[in-house]
């Protein structure tokens, strides 16, 4: 663990502890040595950071002090969110764990607007990289996912027949083939998946389905696990 991160990590065990914590609980969480705490905590408090106690007894955190807040835009929590989905497909634990907490740590910070993204799990990413659509764009499908906008496509299915669909978009799966939009149809009565590059137009239609984006994501979900028991 770099130092940067080391620090930051120790003023978060300070704030959140009840009592006095030693350097050896510390470097025990962290796995460094006490001595690499003890010289953090003189860093810490070389910074005015506002750490009370000594070697032996354990150390606390004066109340009043707080960390800047992290403010990220609508896209920019996005970005955390498709990042952290992709560190889950490289499989290795310890990052799986850390993309764990910085979701956690990121969905207490930022204010409650800011906070669906993260808890919503509307953005996936599976495969590799993938061709961005002509006729389509993603940020368009993004923002209707969040405001709950139903959007007007035209679309090109696999034999080549044509339809125009009005649809309420619910997820966005990043394949490394294509983007495929889950949405209701409305012209089916049932959730269907679209793929982005078929998408021959798309315009928005400034009706809304507010409201109902938990429940038609439950309704896809339910699927998976309806099409895994059928299966078995």
């Amino acid at each position: 663990m770099r130092k940067a991160s080391r620090l930051f990590e120790i003023i978060q065990i300070l704030r959140l502890a009840r009592k006095p914590v030693t350097a050896a609980e510390i470097a025990e969480k962290l796995e460094v040595t006490v001595r690499s705490i003890y010289r953090d905590i003189a860093a810490l408090q070389a910074m005015r950071v506002p750490i009370d106690g000594e070697r032996g007894i354990g150390y606390l955190l004066r109340p009043g002090f707080h960390l800047p807040p992290l403010m990220f835009s609508i896209e920019e929590t996005e970005a955390i969110v498709l990042a952290l989905a992709l560190l889950e497909r490289i499989g290795d634990p310890q990052l799986t764990a850390a993309a764990s907490r910085l979701s956690d740590k990121i969905a207490n910070a930022v204010p409650p607007p800011l906070r669906q993204p993260l808890a919503a799990r509307a953005l996936h990413a599976w495969g590799g990289s993938m061709r961005q659509p002509d006729s389509i764009a993603l940020s368009t499908v993004r923002q209707a996912i969040r405001e709950e906008e139903k959007l007007a496509i035209g679309y090109r299915d696999e034999q080549g027949r044509e339809s125009e669909r009005v649809i309420r978009p619910v997820a966005l799966i990043y394949y490394s083939q294509a983007a495929t939009i889950v949405a209701w149809c409305e012209l089916r009565q049932a959730i269907r998946n679209f793929r982005a590059d078929r998408v021959t137009r798309c315009a928005e239609t400034g009706a809304h389905f507010r409201g109902e984006g938990d429940r038609l994501r439950q309704i896809w979900t339910d699927g998976w696990q309806n099409a895994a028991t059928a299966q078995t």
